[in-house]
């Protein structure tokens, strides 16, 4: 990429969330901005327009009529797309959404790169927010709307970037992950699982991609990993790098002890390997083992880059969450409604586990939507059974895009059923929306908790369970 031959970029696939953030920083660094979507809706379009970037609606050749200097393709665009087409046909100069922000926004800071199959947006929120409470100012591009910070990405004039690194596919024309492209100076891995079934073979192949970002880190940089995962530990063995251990267990470098989980909050002591006595006592306002593992990694990361226990702790005390992670729509008629993000068995377990401690003597009911590529299919056919067991009842909606997959390759609805009755547990499989609030909203009491997992919009069923649990 030649950047001094650039005047002018055009965003194919705009509104999404971090192209739309890249694009007005673009604009903002002097560069005539164009973009074009096939949806075009509230908040992102919105926000363009505020910024009075140009944005066609659809796809056409067209839209690069004025051949600009750069086009970016953003990673939901494959071959057939019209302006990618014209692209490859005209030979115009074109990236990815990561390669730009590593040419753009990266090269020359120091960037701090959350990744792991769970806790990244958490992760990543908290860091950005302790950095910012204590007047640093950082870049940062989060996968998730912080409610500290308002916004999930923002540009500076400032030494820090920290972002959340995403092991999915950069784009159609580059498989690699998209971290990969952060040029990592510290690099957080919280844990390591099978996920994303259209994009990974098996554990393997996932291990693969991240020993990879292990490879990038340089060596006056540091890696930091979760020493309690077995999937991670035979990645760690390396030279090129310091590498330091967090974790519960007592071979970590950086571990927590003296925990207590209860109510809305967690307490830990950082201990450091070897230590004489213990260290620092951190309080979060966070709720699970998980989340301790992810402040734990936050500490550990702060404190390299010169950040005060005290700033830390400050960091720590003022965070106020994340939309949809474990967040809390509404109570009506007394049953509370919860909205979580989860859609790995892993991330449903330990939010269903940590439900239990936020809400206790409470009865937790769980409603999922298989929408993942992953979840669709049936490589978490038991492991979805054990995690949805936890709730004192279950409803699953109708998997989606069922009819993509090969039989043989599709979740059983039916067979999950079976084996979730099999632990004495009500469960129901419902195809729409509405019959899934008529059953909640029969089955709920006073004082219950119902936990929304999905990834998606999942037809507004926060709002339809609140108005059904209000005319109880």
């Amino acid at each position: 990429m030649i950047l001094e031959k650039i005047s002018s970029v055009h965003f194919v696939g705009i509104v999404g969330t971090a192209m739309a953030a890249a694009a007005a920083a673009m604009q903002e660094k002097g560069f005539r901005v164009s973009g074009s979507d096939q949806n075009v809706y509230p908040p992102m379009s919105t926000f363009l327009a505020e910024k009075r970037i140009k944005v066609m609606v659809g796809y056409a050749e067209k839209n690069l009529a004025q051949r600009p200097d750069l086009v970016v393709i953003g990673n939901a665009i494959s071959r057939g797309n019209p302006e990618v087409e014209f692209v490859l046909e005209h030979k115009l100069r074109y990236c990815s959404l990561p390669e730009l922000l590593k040419e753009f926004f990266i090269r020359g800071k120091r960037s701090l790169v959350v990744t792991g199959t769970h806790g990244k947006t958490t992760t990543t929120s908290l860091l950005a927010w302790m950095f910012e409470h204590s007047g640093r100012r950082p870049s940062f591009l989060i996968g998730g709307i912080p409610n500290n910070l308002g916004q999930g990405a923002r540009f500076t004039d400032s030494e820090w970037f920290i972002i959340e690194g995403d092991e999915y596919d950069t784009a159609f024309f580059d498989k690699r992950s998209k971290f990969v492209h952060y040029l990592p100076e510290v690099a957080i891995i919280n844990n390591l699982e099978f996920d994303h079934a259209d994009i990974f073979e098996n554990l393997a192949a996932v291990q693969t991609t991240f020993r990879r970002l292990i490879n990038l880190v340089p060596r006056n940089g540091l890696l930091l990993a979760n020493g309690d995962d077995a999937n991670l530990a035979p990645l760690l063995d390396v030279k090129h790098c310091p590498v330091r251990r967090f974790g519960l267990g007592t071979e970590n470098e950086i571990r927590a002890i003296d925990l207590e989980l209860g109510g809305a909050t967690s307490k830990f002591v950082l201990a450091p390997h070897g230590s004489p006595a213990p260290d620092f006592p951190f309080r979060i306002p966070l709720t699970g083992e998980l989340n301790v593992r992810n402040a734990l990694a936050v500490a550990a990361c702060a404190r390299h880059c010169g950040l005060s226990d005290e700033e830390i702790q400050a960091g720590f005390y003022t965070f106020t969450g994340i939309r949809r992670r474990m967040e809390v729509r509404g109570v009506s008629g007394g049953v509370t409604v919860v909205d979580d993000f989860g859609h790995h068995p892993t991330a449903i377990r330990e939010t269903l586990r940590a439900l239990r401690i936020k809400f206790p003597g409470q009865r937790v009911w769980a409603v999922f939507e298989p929408r993942s590529n992953t979840t669709r299919r049936n490589v978490f056919q038991s492991e979805l059974v054990e995690a949805l067991a936890l709730a004192d009842g279950a409803v699953v909606a109708e998997v989606g895009r069922l009819e993509l997959l090969k039989a043989d390759e599709r979740l059983d609805p039916e067979k999950l059923m079976r084996d979730l009755r099999s632990h004495d547990k009500p469960a129901a499989y419902l195809p729409t929306v509405e019959a899934i609030v008529e059953h909640i909203g029969q089955a709920v009491s006073p004082g219950d908790v119902v936990c929304v997992f999905s990834n998606g919009g999942f037809g507004g069923i926060h709002e339809k369970l609140l108005q059904r649990f209000a005319e109880s």
